[in-house]
């Protein structure tokens, strides 16, 4: 089953929107705030999880309070762009876990990099140890985010 947004009707977007916010909220309380009874709420929760819409719930964490401060912003140039050389970098660069985000970008270089650590020490090492070996990587620019003006997940689904 493969919905889209398109799909997706008042209720669907009314739990979607409130799950962003409340992702351990009771089944019993989702029903109230989007104002169906529990089992239909049930139902239609499961069927946004299994066709995949909800991927799954976890917690966020506050990575300040967790020692790992230090953002910065890598872009990355490939030396290499054809499809294999992608797909390799892709897969590579999943496995390191400083990198919370990996965008291919249509510009002046090939991906753009957050990479999130507990200060310029850890940066650089990562840079030079993990970033800098990766496969097909020519050269890179670094950005050092001096503060997190809004770093939120998911925004809101609008309404249908």
């Amino acid at each position: 089953m493969s919905e889209r947004l398109a799909d997706l009707d008042v209720f669907d977007r009314k739990i979607l929107n409130v799950l962003t916010v409340e992702g351990r909220i009771s089944v019993t309380e989702l029903a109230r705030r989007i104002g169906l009874s529990k089992s239909p709420t049930q139902a239609r929760l499961k069927r946004l999880e299994e066709s995949g819409i909800i991927r799954g719930y976890r917690a966020l964490y506050d990575p300040i309070r967790l020692g790992r401060d230090h953002i910065a912003f890598v872009e990355v140039k490939l030396t290499d762009t054809r499809e294999a050389a992608l797909a390799t970098f892709n897969a590579a660069v999943v496995r390191v876990p400083e990198v919370e985000q990996c965008h291919l970008i249509a510009g002046s270089f090939d991906y753009l990099l957050k990479v999130r650590t507990s200060g310029m020490p850890g940066y650089r090492a990562v840079l030079a140890e993990k970033i800098s070996t990766l496969p097909h990587v020519a050269s890179t620019s670094t950005y050092v985010a001096m503060q997190a003006v809004k770093e939120e997940g998911v925004p809101p689904v609008a309404p249908a």
